[in-house]
């Protein structure tokens, strides 16, 4: 696509005054020089003259570089971006999508409008003279003539040849002739007004821009499929997506990159309410591009068997030749496939033998891995099982001594025998509880009832904890709903958890101790959350966390987590964490399917 107006020349006036500016202005002459290519849609006078408010205002907010406006069409930003001669850029969502694709380019801000949300911003209007009566929705459009900038136009083309798809007239087949005309835009209004098509499309905004010039008269226009979207002041022919972005390009400095998004971000707003805001979601364009198959998206178009057919006949009649002349040779190696099933047999049966061995070792590490966790708890087992063993002691000394002084009733003996068993079962509750959970066994799937599961591990921790924190259950499940799963396993998961919930608050206030374990019904899924109120992990922490033998504890091997990982995506759900969101901490979830079980 071709710019519109003529590059200037240089006059001797401009010239005295960049030699003003460098004689005194020295800090900004001699910082380094950064360039912004911009796509220049209506023009190079145009867009000079809405981007140099942006190019004067960066050069105040970051007086140690120097900032300079290139305006380039959608051909030259392309080479500019390829051949590292411009450090950033500015351009429609639609050439951003395909650069950030070939380039690599990373959006830092997007462009800003009073009124008008970054992430809805852009769309299409479809023209038609007022007196075609037969033209009223895009579905029309079919067997018409139709104008529009280029075939890789966001604005000009795509949006409007999306929302024609969605209407049933394809552009490509259902059109009797499509013109693309270039920018700028005035040429595609002026083809309509004459007649050469039977619409246009043009960028939205631009017909009530003209109007306002007295270059076009409302009353002569109508706009297809017309939608109105508050507080979007123009009319429109297809929905809104986002704003342009201002981007960095993969040679850009980061520590630049990060100085130009917070100076963008705090840009007070233009006069004509024209700002930069947070990096809006570009995925609608995405799936735009996906639909159309254009742009990055464009080898979409091999994949169909009609373009399959088209690009790779000569290959697909070789390859009907070579299947001809093995189906006749097929007779003659007969011996060869029988002995290849043979081959194959034995292949089959080693893969089988290496599934079982993977299968054993699988069940060893996580037999090891519950020996770990009750290793790293061990130091307050003895002192659990001490305090029942102290207390048994002292009530059978306290019997003898009243033996011996004749003091003994039948009631102290009773009261003593009661706290003795007593204090027997809570000891051996301990180490039955203990001995469960780390026997060695093979996986059983079976309906649980994780409710009970995480009672379970809320025992064994507190039993073997000097001083346990407080475990909330919170139980929101529908006594209906079951997982079917390995029971140890899945109890397994949640004493690491768990654990790793005592360990976040370990060395914090009680108030910061308590924990929360959460068992919900999300759709088809079982959701469980273990919510801590500990010192949290930081973002690079959070993207690590499940790789094996990373871990943020001085003594962690950094397997637990992996482990319990493995674990619940072999039953079919997911393992996620991310932090608290009502406070500190965090909190680590998992997903189970839900089997409905008659009550």
């Amino acid at each position: 696509m071709d710019n519109v107006g003529d590059k200037k020349t240089l006059r001797p006036s401009w010239l005295i005054g960049l030699i003003f500016l460098f004689c005194f202005n020295p800090s900004q002459a001699l910082g380094k020089e950064v360039a912004i290519g911009v796509f220049a849609y209506q023009g190079e006078h145009a867009s000079t003259s809405d981007w140099t408010p942006l190019i004067s205002y960066l050069n105040q907010a970051l007086p140690e570089h120097r900032f300079r406006l290139e305006n380039h069409d959608a051909a030259s930003l392309h080479q500019a971006i390829a051949g590292e001669r411009i450090d950033l850029v500015i351009t429609n969502p639609g050439y951003y999508i395909a650069m950030e694709a070939a380039f690599g380019l990373s959006r830092i801000a997007t462009l800003e409008s009073s009124g008008v949300s970054a992430a809805k911003a852009l769309g299409s209007a479809v023209l038609v003279r007022s007196d075609r009566t037969d033209l009223q929705e895009l579905s029309d459009l079919a067997g018409q003539r139709l104008a529009a900038v280029a075939p890789d136009a966001f604005g000009g083309y795509l949006l409007a040849a999306q929302e024609m798809l969605r209407n049933g007239v394809d552009p490509e087949t259902d059109l009797k002739e499509i013109r693309f005309l270039g920018l700028p835009m005035d040429q595609i209004v002026e083809a309509v007004q004459q007649g050469r098509v039977d619409a246009g499309i043009v960028r939205a905004c631009v017909p009530e821009q003209m109007v306002r010039e007295k270059r076009l008269s409302s009353a002569d226009f109508r706009v297809l499929s017309l939608r109105q979207e508050d507080p979007f002041p123009c009319a429109l022919s297809t929905p809104l997506y986002p704003n342009w972005p201002l981007a960095v390009t993969r040679q850009t400095d980061p520590v630049l990159a990060k100085q130009v998004a917070h100076a963008l971000l705090s840009m007070p707003q233009t006069a004509d309410g024209m700002g930069w805001t947070v990096p809006a979601d570009y995925q609608p364009v995405h799936d735009l591009y996906r639909a159309l198959r254009v742009g990055p998206y464009a080898y979409l178009r091999e994949i169909t068997p009609e373009g399959l057919a088209r690009r790779f006949w000569p290959w697909l009649l070789g390859a009907l030749l070579a299947l001809v002349a093995w189906i006749i040779h097929t007779v003659r190696v007969e011996h060869l496939v029988l002995r290849r099933t043979a081959q194959l047999r034995d292949s089959l049966s080693a893969r089988e033998q290496a599934e079982t061995r993977m299968r054993d070792s699988q069940e060893q590490m996580e037999h090891l891995s519950r020996l770990s966790v009750l290793g790293e708890l061990s130091g307050n087992l003895a002192h659990e099982l001490n305090q029942p063993l102290t207390t048994i002691g002292t009530y059978a000394r306290t019997v003898l001594r009243r033996q011996d002084s004749g003091r003994l009733t039948s009631e102290a003996i009773s009261e003593a025998c009661t706290q003795i068993v007593n204090e027997a079962e809570r000891a051996g509750g301990i180490v039955q509880r203990i001995r469960h959970f780390a026997r060695k066994r093979s996986a059983v799937r079976e309906p649980v009832d994780l409710v009970l599961l995480a009672q379970e591990a809320r025992h064994l921790v507190v039993g073997m904890l000097a001083h346990p924190p407080e475990i909330h259950i919170d139980n929101q499940l529908p006594a209906s709903c079951r997982v079917l799963a390995d029971g140890p396993q899945i109890q397994q998961v949640l004493l690491n958890l768990l654990k790793n919930a005592v360990d976040a608050g370990r060395n914090l206030g009680p108030d910061r101790q308590g924990i929360r374990v959460m068992v919900e019904a999300v759709d088809n899924w079982v959701q469980l959350h273990v919510v801590d109120q500990g010192c949290g992990l930081e973002p690079p922490q959070l993207a690590h966390l499940f790789e094996p033998f990373f871990t943020t504890k001085p003594d962690g091997l950094g397997l637990g987590l992996p482990i319990c990982k493995t674990i619940i995506e072999a039953h079919g759900g997911r393992l996620w964490a991310q932090p608290n969101a009502a406070g500190p901490g965090m909190c680590f979830s998992f997903s189970l399917p839900c089997h409905d079980l008659p009550t």
